[in-house]
């Protein structure tokens, strides 16, 4: 099937997951804790998976399948594709009836995406690429900044701000905060964020989607050891991530504490919930 195919599919999904979202936005959504640290659920989470899971897996059979909020099948570490699905990432900002919630929809090849949609449906914004092309936001192209580390402009939690992570004991930038993590990975994509960072471990559905747009677009993804991520893995866990513009990037590793120096090491500890 068409790179292509799988993109066009993917957008249609997006827009029709957040028709449904949009139904129970503001309107004081059943909301549950899913307990474990997993974080809140609503019922639109719900609605917007079976909707994505019987669209896209009607559409693609064969491919494999991990979502949020769908129980794992092993199956799809055998599968020659997967889809990789956060149904409503932002939960919590859903909830407060805030606008930065996103639909992040991915497709794996092995272990590589090959399409990601990002769909931000309070704000009618749309972020998609393919491996073998631009990265675009509502059809247009996208590019990262060029600002260097001492006027960066970071996306991150006060987390990563903590000096046992940084040489010289305090982050070298600027941060700022938004609820979805596929989103702030756009955003570092097209220039209003120089770069986002995460010390602590992301799920491949946060980040499978972002990552590709924003690689598509001319930054680097990686974990914190400055490694590509790889997806579709049977622990769907990345160690940490980092994403900006190319000597962004190389400047934002050379400033951080070495991995093993890092508190607790690698990541191994799943993350806390949106």
């Amino acid at each position: 099937m068409p790179v292509r195919d799988d993109l066009a599919l993917l957008e249609q999904a997006a827009q029709e997951a957040g028709e449904i979202a949009l139904r129970f936005w503001r309107k004081s959504p059943q909301a549950w804790d899913k307990g474990g640290g997993a974080g809140p659920v609503t019922e639109a989470d719900l609605a917007v998976n079976a909707h994505l899971e019987r669209l896209l897996r009607g559409a693609r059979p064969d491919y494999g399948w991990l979502s949020e909020e769908s129980p794992d099948d092993p199956a799809r570490l055998q599968a020659r594709h997967c889809f990789i699905i956060d149904p409503i990432d932002g939960t919590r900002a859903f909830i407060d009836g805030q606008v930065g919630f996103s639909h992040s929809l991915a497709i794996a090849s092995g272990h590589q995406v090959v399409a990601g949609v990002v769909h931000l449906p309070a704000q009618r914004t749309t972020y998609a690429a393919m491996a073998d092309g631009p990265a675009l936001r509502d059809g247009k192209p996208i590019a990262p900044s060029g600002l260097g580390l001492g006027d960066a402009r970071v996306l991150t939690s006060k987390a990563s701000l903590a000096p046992a992570y940084w040489r010289g004991k305090a982050a070298p930038f600027k941060h700022s905060f938004r609820p979805s993590l596929a989103w702030r990975l756009c955003l570092v994509a097209e220039g209003q964020f120089d770069a986002t960072l995460s010390t602590r471990p992301a799920w491949e559905w946060d980040v499978a989607a972002g990552s590709l747009i924003a690689a598509r677009a001319g930054c680097l993804a990686s974990d914190l050891s400055g490694e590509a991520m790889r997806f579709n893995a049977p622990k769907p866990l990345t160690d940490g991530l980092m994403v900006a513009a190319p000597a962004l990037h190389a400047q934002m590793l050379a400033a951080m504490t070495p991995r093993m120096m890092m508190p607790g090491g690698r990541v191994d500890a799943p993350p806390p919930a949106d």
